[in-house]
C-alpha cells in the first residue's frame, strides 16, 4: 500500500526543487531529516518507498523525482524531472512528451503506452489537450492549487486581476514587472480602454486584446 503524502514529503520536494539534484547520499540525509523533523516514521531502506508517494501526487503535471548514475564518477543522483508545470508557457507538446517518457516513468514507456497515459490523463479531466499542446486542466489546477502554491513559491505567479495561480496567460513585457494576466481577465480588465496599459507598472500593454467569451449556455440564447 502506497504512502499518504505528509509533510515530510513536502519538506523533502521542497529541498527537490531548490536544488534540483542531489546525490544518493544527500538524498539520504534529507529523508531522514526529513522524517524526523515531522516525527514520521523513519527507515533507511524505505527512501524509494517514500520517493514513490511523492511520485504519485507529481503523475498528473507530468513530474516526478528521477534516479540515475552519473557519467562522470559513476555516483548515483536524484533529479526533479519537470515538464508543464516548470515551462513558461504552461504548456507541454505531445513531442516534448514523448521525447521525455523515459525519465518521466519508473520504467521505460513505448511510445503506444505514453500516448495511451496521455489518453488516459485527458480522459479523467487533468489535463487538456489542444492542437497537440498539454496543459494542466481546470479541475487538476483547483484540486492541487494549495499543492502547487506550496512546492512553487519561487516560481507559480498569480494573475494581478483574479489572484488565481497563471499559466496560460499574457505576461508584462517591462523586465522589472513581469506580472502575468489570464486571457479572459486581460479582456475584461482592458474592455473599452482605448490605450491597454500595465496595471501595475502602466507600461503600454502589448498584446492582443481577446474579446469575452460568453458561456456556451448564455450565447444559445
Amino acid at each position: 500500500m502506497a504512502q499518504q503524502m505528509g509533510d515530510g514529503h513536502r519538506r523533502f520536494l521542497q529541498t527537490m526543487m531548490a536544488n534540483g539534484v542531489v546525490d544518493e547520499q544527500g538524498a539520504r540525509s534529507l529523508h531522514q531529516h526529513c522524517c524526523e523533523t515531522h516525527n514520521t516514521q523513519y527507515a533507511r531502506d524505505k527512501l524509494d518507498d517514500f520517493i514513490a508517494a511523492i511520485n504519485s501526487k507529481l503523475q498528473p503535471m507530468f513530474m516526478q523525482i528521477r534516479k540515475g548514475m552519473s557519467e562522470d564518477n559513476g555516483q548515483q543522483y536524484y533529479a526533479l524531472m519537470d515538464l508543464i508545470v516548470g515551462s513558461e508557457s504552461g504548456k507541454a507538446s505531445s513531442t516534448d512528451i514523448l521525447n521525455s517518457a523515459d525519465t518521466l516513468t519508473t520504467k521505460k514507456l513505448k511510445k503506444s503506452e505514453t500516448e495511451h497515459l496521455l489518453n488516459r490523463l485527458v480522459h479523467g479531466q487533468w489535463l487538456s489537450e489542444k492542437r497537440g499542446e498539454y496543459t494542466l486542466s481546470t479541475r487538476c489546477i483547483i484540486e492541487m492549487e494549495p499543492y502547487i502554491r506550496t512546492m512553487y513559491q519561487d516560481q507559480v505567479k498569480v494573475c494581478q486581476i483574479c489572484h488565481n495561480i497563471a499559466f496560460q496567460c499574457q505576461i508584462c513585457e517591462n523586465p522589472v514587472c513581469g506580472i502575468k494576466i489570464h486571457n479572459p481577465c486581460v479582456a475584461r480588465y482592458f474592455k473599452g480602454r482605448s490605450e491597454p496599459r500595465c496595471p501595475a507598472c502602466d507600461d503600454f500593454w502589448p498584446h492582443e486584446i481577446p474579446e469575452i467569451r460568453r458561456p456556451k449556455s448564455q450565447s444559445r440564447k
